[in-house]
């Protein structure tokens, strides 16, 4: 067997791999030997069919495979042993491949075109300046946040004046042209409100100060805005005749029901925080800051690397790729794409591709590694991050690493994590080498900065 790599430029080249009868035989004949052991030929027991019929029914196609398993067997040895960095896949040279015939020919030769990656230096230092945004937590953050946990054993009390955001209950009439109810309308008893949730103004403002007994006129299609699923749901008809639905109706209030968020106690505290872990509203709002500012470094860490990303770029600069090959190799893992689609999405893989040249640089320099604790651990803070969103900041062990065991059970959630744990590092690792412009702003500006 000889294998030869010839440059055709700086970025492609040419793999020649030649076989002998040698490099395959042996393993032809242990193939050859099982298949006689199990052929089933009619006139011979099993195990006794002469090895020359044996021969003629597979031969071809035994040498085909054993070929096919030693040439690719001999291209990524070799591409290992010499350390060639390519791109995609090794593909069949077009115009100098040699034709191949399993029944006549013992010795073959097949040459391959192989991409190969540009050489470039990625590497950063103090002189490389890169925003990095601080995400200012503010009392109203606390304070909504703090709400959210209080509500949480919060109840409804009835009231005597209607105020924003309280729910009505009463009796809800269709009226007719003249403004009596109307013989045969929809009448709906005990119907729930909650007038803050009109879409109409000016309706929305009848119910204000309303007290029970207080017979009130609305026109629920304009309060609404026309909204049949609102309408349905409200006057208990189905949505095609709710948005029909433009008459007038009275309502006279039973009830006045507003909502009254709890006590912060230490139940409560506990509950967020751990066992004793806080005792005081002073401590437990420290906290729940701590927690919301946690929360939103790796949102600035993603942004940060970004912005590395796109200083690492620029400092590189365009690389040249071998585009011909890397289209043929884009059509390959495209087959049911047309040729238009490399062309509109040719530029954009360049640019992927460039990045991630540049961060597999990155990340062997820094001696970047993947633990299978990172990837466990990276399962248990997305798993702690979602419950965060639901205000639970304790929670206990034995459940992230159960939510963590079934993420990792699914490929694409290991590949995922995998990705961001390697992200995670390669942030970290940047932010100690380059010089960090810190700014400080607000959810809000940060949030515009993905529109």
């Amino acid at each position: 067997m000889n294998v030869s790599l010839q440059n055709i430029d700086k970025v492609s080249a040419l793999l020649t791999v030649k076989l002998e009868k040698a490099d395959y035989q042996e393993k032809v004949d242990k193939s050859l030997k099982k298949l006689r052991q199990k052929a089933q030929v009619p006139g011979f027991r099993p195990g006794m069919v002469p090895m020359s019929l044996v021969k003629k029914m597979y031969g071809k196609s035994v040498i085909a495979e054993e070929v096919n398993k030693a040439l690719s067997e001999a291209v990524y040895k070799y591409i290992q042993d010499n350390n060639v960095s390519i791109l995609g896949e090794p593909l069949p040279n077009e115009d100098k491949q040699p034709d191949i015939d399993f029944d006549t020919m013992e010795e073959f030769e097949f040459l391959f075109d192989i991409a190969l990656a540009p050489e470039f230096k990625a590497e950063v230092s103090t002189k490389d300046k890169v925003d990095y945004y601080l995400i200012d937590v503010t009392e109203d953050m606390v304070n909504n946040q703090v709400k959210a946990y209080t509500q949480r054993n919060g109840k409804y009390e009835q009231v005597d004046v209607y105020e924003d955001n309280d729910m009505l209950k009463g009796l809800l009439a269709e009226l007719d042209e003249n403004g009596n109810t109307k013989e045969g309308g929809i009448q709906v008893e005990a119907a729930v409100m909650m007038p803050s949730y009109m879409k109409n103004d000016e309706q929305k403002a009848i119910f204000a100060n309303a007290k029970a007994n207080d017979v009130l006129v609305f026109n629920p299609y304009t309060a609404w805005d026309g909204n049949a699923a609102e309408l349905s749901s409200l006057l208990k008809i189905d949505k095609e005749e709710a948005a029909e639905m433009k008459s007038n109706f009275s309502y006279q209030v039973e009830e006045v029901t507003r909502f009254v968020a709890g006590e912060l106690t230490q139940e409560i505290f506990d509950q967020v925080c751990g066992k004793d872990v806080v005792k005081t509203e002073e401590e437990f709002r420290a906290k729940v800051k701590e927690v919301i500012a946690n929360q939103f470094v790796a949102d600035t860490d993603y942004k940060f690397l970004i912005d590395a990303r796109k200083m690492l770029m620029e400092k590189v600069g365009k690389l040249e790729f071998p585009d011909a090959l890397l289209k043929r190799i884009m059509r390959m893992n495209n087959q049911d794409k047309d040729e238009k689609f490399v062309e509109d999405n040719y530029d954009k893989s360049i640019e992927e591709l460039t990045w991630h040249l540049i961060k597999e640089q990155l990340v062997k320099a820094n001696d970047i590694k993947v633990e299978q604790e990172d990837v466990v651990n990276m399962a248990k803070e997305a798993t702690r991050a979602q419950f965060a969103q639901y205000g639970m900041m304790s929670v206990p062990e034995d459940l992230l690493e159960n939510y963590a065991k079934e993420m990792l059970k699914k490929k694409e959630s290991v590949e995922g994590l995998v990705n961001r744990v390697v992200e995670t590092k390669l942030a970290s690792a940047l932010k100690s080498q380059v010089t960090l412009e810190n700014k400080t702003i607000s959810a809000e500006e940060f949030n515009k900065m993905f529109e």
